[in-house]
């Protein structure tokens, strides 16, 4: 008869544990590199998060600055003929006013599209944090600058909602996202490798889904 050949119990588990084991270091490499990614956005969007909160218990008083100055003869004369081709229309400015506002206002309007009628070209300039604008009176052959600042915190808090921040900023935005689903998810399945050594675990966990979803279905109508 045949002996049977069958290996020790501890070879066998061997490889189980050493996947065991690899798996758990890619995952905790996982988990830092996204945190360390992760930091400064997420401290960002937590306090303001409180900020946004209580956006109505935070005071603040903007700050505005206006500015008048004369049009230059020949740009006047650029914008008023260019007011006749664009009545009614939304387009850019002459690459001379552009600079000119640049110059004099250090308004930035590359790219920027103007609202133009027969007596006034007005740019709206939002920015986070406040608000600008810049008019162009073709009748008076002024061009009137006014920016709004409302703080720090308001600034913050745009920062947040990706208010007016550009492309760059909402790019941003996506990479930190998903950056935070790598943090959270490669969290859990660090707690579920070690959830059999830790009893409170699943508990906590569930009890982290089951109080947002309550807070939800209960008080919020």
């Amino acid at each position: 008869m045949a002996k049977s050949h069958s290996l020790p119990l501890a070879d066998v588990a061997r490889p189980v544990v050493a996947d065991r084991s690899a798996t758990l270091k890619l995952l905790l490499k996982i988990h830092w590199i996204s945190s360390a990614l992760c930091l400064l956005g997420m401290l960002l969007f937590s306090v303001t998060g409180i900020t946004l909160n209580h956006a109505s218990q935070i005071e603040s008083t903007p700050k505005i600055e206006r500015r008048t100055l004369a049009v230059p003869a020949p740009l006047l004369a650029e914008l008023t003929a260019q007011s006749l081709v664009q009545d009614g229309k939304e387009g850019p400015l002459p690459a001379a006013v552009v600079r000119w506002a640049a110059d004099s206002f250090r308004a930035r309007l590359d790219g920027v599209n103007a609202e133009w009628s027969a007596d006034e070209v007005y740019v709206a300039l939002p920015r986070p944090g406040g608000d600008a604008w810049l008019r162009f009176a073709l009748e008076d052959a002024e061009a009137e600058f006014e920016v709004t600042d409302r703080g720090w915190i308001s600034w913050l808090n745009d920062l947040h909602k990706g208010r007016h921040t550009g492309a760059v900023w909402s790019w941003f935005i996506d990479i930190f996202a998903v950056a935070c689903l790598l943090f959270s998810l490669s969290g859990l399945w660090v707690l579920k490798i070690h959830a059999a050594r830790r009893h409170s675990t699943w508990p906590l966990v569930g009890l982290g889904v089951l109080i947002p979803v309550l807070i939800a279905l209960l008080f919020i109508h």
